[in-house]
């Protein structure tokens, strides 16, 4: 066995079968950021054998407080955060095979990227998302792990498809909307505790322990000093939509039209347009440099600025509208550069 997983096999629940069982898995993880780029790298650095990134956001100074894996380097170069982190885990451990998907999360994105994926982590900073990533898993038997944190609160439960309550279910019983974005601020360690027990319960999935598979949704406050675990075995509903007798899987049914939402936590509107381009950023960011746009790009993403508003877009031509969460002014700066 690999020199470089020794302590890990060490331990007896895993051994040396369970390590093999985890190199030949593949997991695809939601999100980047926070919970996603500690996850990104714990996976790496267990040896997982197929990780899949998907994220829709670039690399920020205000990131770097809390997401572990990047630097001020990613920041000065504007890297999406789902190729920034494939570059720093390949660093890390070159036997994991890392893809980077550069993407909005949607029902019609993530479905073609299942194949064959084992697990699905749950990193996200957004409810729309996770409620698209449940039905996901019912209707593939895919297990995921939610995770979310802000503040100084955490939680996180493990959905087995068939075995536990799904999200959908949970809503019903426990109020968890509220754990979606970071508008409250948030410490590092409270993004460290929920990676743990996501990556303990990512663990015990891979190496097919499912007796340990913990049946219950955990949260905490490490600053009030609070931890809870909440048993989940008499929230399964057989009414659910998206678990139950008759499922529609609700929250896979989006309408396909240009679409505007403003980012959890920030002065910032999202514009998708209704089908992904393939853009040329490079003639972009001549034409825009001609209109008197200060413009820096990479083979990524074009960030753009003029009269103090700045605009950053991507290759598949979804944008980013800094300095407002006016949708309608948001649309129209996006309407004026890409038409």
């Amino acid at each position: 066995m690999n020199e470089r997983y020794s302590r890990q096999t060490l331990f007896s629940p895993i051994g040396e079968g369970g390590q093999v069982k985890i190199q030949q898995k593949h997991v695809l993880l939601l999100g980047a950021g926070a919970l996603g780029s500690a996850n990104a790298e714990a996976l790496t650095r267990a040896g997982v054998g197929k990780l899949t990134i998907v994220d829709r956001d670039y690399v920020e100074t205000s990131n770097l407080q809390r997401q572990q894996l990047y630097t001020e380097q990613d920041v000065e170069e504007k890297l999406p955060k789902a190729e920034a982190a494939k570059r720093h885990l390949h660093a890390i451990n070159h036997e994991v095979e890392v893809k980077a998907v550069i993407m909005d999360a949607t029902a019609q994105t993530l479905e073609p990227l299942l194949g064959h994926v084992d697990l699905i982590m749950d990193a996200t900073d957004n409810f729309e998302t996770r409620m698209i990533i449940n039905d996901l898993s019912q209707k593939l038997q895919i297990p995921w792990i939610y995770g979310a944190c802000v503040g100084s609160v955490g939680m996180t439960m493990t959905i087995l498809p068939g075995q536990t309550p799904c999200l959908h279910c949970l809503l019903k019983t426990i109020p968890i909307q509220g754990m979606t974005c970071d508008t409250g601020g948030i410490i590092s360690p409270a993004v460290t505790m929920v990676v743990a027990h996501q990556i303990a319960e990512a663990l015990k999935i891979l190496v097919e322990d499912w007796e340990s598979v913990r049946p219950s949704l955990v949260t905490f406050d490490l600053w009030r000093n609070q931890y809870q675990t909440v048993r989940l075995t008499k929230v399964k509903k057989k009414d659910c939509l998206s678990c139950g007798d008759q499922r529609t899987y609700p929250f896979l049914t989006l309408e396909n039209a240009t679409k505007t939402a403003v980012l959890c936590g920030r002065d910032t509107v999202q514009v998708r347009p209704p089908k992904p381009l393939k853009l040329q950023l490079e003639k972009l960011a001549k034409d825009l440099n001609g209109s008197g746009y200060i413009v820096k790009v990479n083979p990524f993403l074009l960030s753009c600025e003029k009269n103090g508003e700045r605009m950053v877009v991507f290759q598949d031509g979804r944008a980013l509208v800094h300095g407002t969460k006016d949708m309608v002014h948001a649309k129209a700066m996006y309407q004026s550069i890409l038409g």
